[in-house]
């Protein structure tokens, strides 16, 4: 449990809505968003939450988009205010038309 303090600054709101906005308008177009969800996440060092978006591919080459994208997505420079984007992971997912991509953020 966090414990709060009139001393200590409040936590940085979560940044679901912007990254979702920012992750929108680098995506190239054929990609579909869905309905995005995130999860808190925690580990010993640090706090923060994976954010999950779903995405239905309209174009057929996926395996290929699949590396283009994960490449493009790593060498931006995320700008969350109070937080940093750890990990960016691109996935197939069950369908053929069907891809995932999960960010990892942590708290600043």
């Amino acid at each position: 449990m966090i414990r709060w303090s009139p001393t200590l600054p409040t936590r940085p709101g979560c940044p679901h809505r912007r990254l979702r906005c920012l992750l929108l308008r680098e995506l190239p177009e054929g990609l579909e968003p869905g309905a995005s969800i995130f999860r808190p996440w925690a580990s010993a060092s640090f706090v923060g939450a994976r954010h999950i978006f779903p995405f239905t591919v309209t174009a057929n080459e996926n395996a290929e988009l699949l590396c283009t994208l994960q490449d493009q997505l790593n060498a931006i420079e995320w700008t969350l205010p109070g937080h940093i984007v750890a990990d960016v992971v691109v996935e197939g997912g069950a369908d053929a038309g069907a891809l995932r991509i999960e960010i990892l953020t942590v708290e600043d």
